[in-house]
């Protein structure tokens, strides 16, 4: 039997198990938070002190870190763009004689919690009149007219590396970023960034749970699939991301750059991810692998040590790159 047709049969082994899937991972639309939840209700009639509080709490906030929720907002509205891809998957049919099969439905519901972020942050941003929103929403448009390719074609297998990678990724960024916010004395926002940083938690453990039982099943491709992944290398999902006028990918570096010096983001951050994964999945103690998957699992293993030596030799840039999403004169 071919790689893809077995691929094909593992998915379909693991749909049986989609609705569990749902229900342990993902929250019912009339339980789940919703933005308005956390935002100044336009509906009372203290709305408009509620927005002048806000954005006083946002003054104190440094330019690094309006450059870090800037990106992050872009990265979660672009979210059409990554279920778009991924309804591509081997195994993910959205039309059957049967009607849609359970990997679509699931891909649906997380697209459904994973729009409020980026809705949610956009309001923010909107309201704290410390950005410039048409520059915001030109980056963000152009972000999903680029689309996106992370390396993983149509095969479901790096594609679950991959998500499990980038959803425990974004939980560290959201995190973060909350952290900082009560640090500078913004609770509310720091109440969106966790929150938004809980959902990504629940996401990361669903991915990395249908990874964890496709090493139970097809060990040895599993295996080769996340080595694959890792040589290649995590591609983040706002890595084509550019300023109005620039050219495909030219500000995500800068943009990378000041989630490190603020320490958001940082290439042990990287690292440690992979480690918790190896950790995961076992990938130590699992057993029945092929010579070609057992010099995968080796490469896995001793990968962390390797990129911690190049990371110690990373020199970040201490100053600040001006943005047109963030002008100087707006966040003083």
């Amino acid at each position: 039997m071919s790689v893809q047709n077995v691929r094909l049969e593992v998915m379909q082994f693991l749909e049986k198990d989609i609705d569990t899937f749902v229900e342990n991972y993902l929250i019912p639309v009339e339980q789940i938070w919703q933005p308005t939840d956390l935002l100044p209700n336009s509906e009372k009639d203290t709305f408009l002190d509620e927005v002048t509080e806000l954005r006083e709490l946002a003054k104190d906030l440094p330019y690094d870190f309006w450059v870090v929720l800037v990106g992050d907002t872009i990265t979660e509205e672009a979210l059409p763009t990554y279920e778009s891809w991924l309804m591509d998957v081997e195994g993910v049919n959205q039309k059957t004689p049967h009607g849609d099969n359970g990997w679509a439905k699931w891909l649906r519901h997380w697209t459904g919690e994973e729009n409020r972020h980026g809705d949610l942050l956009n309001k923010y941003l909107y309201l704290s009149g410390r950005v410039n929103m048409r520059e915001v929403e030109m980056t963000t448009q152009h972000l999903i007219n680029d689309g996106f390719d992370p390396g993983t074609d149509r095969d479901p297998y790096k594609n679950f590396v991959f998500t499990s990678f980038q959803e425990l990724a974004t939980y560290i960024s959201h995190n973060r970023v909350a952290q900082l916010a009560k640090k500078y004395g913004d609770k509310k926002l720091s109440k969106i960034c966790k929150i938004i940083a809980g959902d990504e938690m629940r996401h990361h453990l669903a991915y990395s749970e249908f990874v964890d039982r496709i090493f139970k099943v097809d060990p040895s491709q599993m295996m080769l699939a996340f080595e694959y992944m890792m040589r290649q290398k995590i591609t983040m999902p706002a890595n084509l991301i550019r300023e109005s006028g620039e050219s495909i990918g030219t500000a995500f570096e800068k943009f990378s750059e000041s989630a490190q010096r603020i320490g958001v983001y940082t290439a042990m951050d990287y690292i440690e991810i992979l480690e918790k994964l190896n950790e995961k999945w076992q990938i130590d103690k699992i057993t029945n692998l092929t010579d070609e998957a057992e010099k995968a699992r080796d490469y896995l293993l001793k990968l962390p040590a390797r990129m911690t030596r190049i990371a110690e030799r990373m020199v970040v840039p201490t100053e600040e790159k001006i943005f047109k999403w963030v002008t100087p004169a707006l966040v003083k």
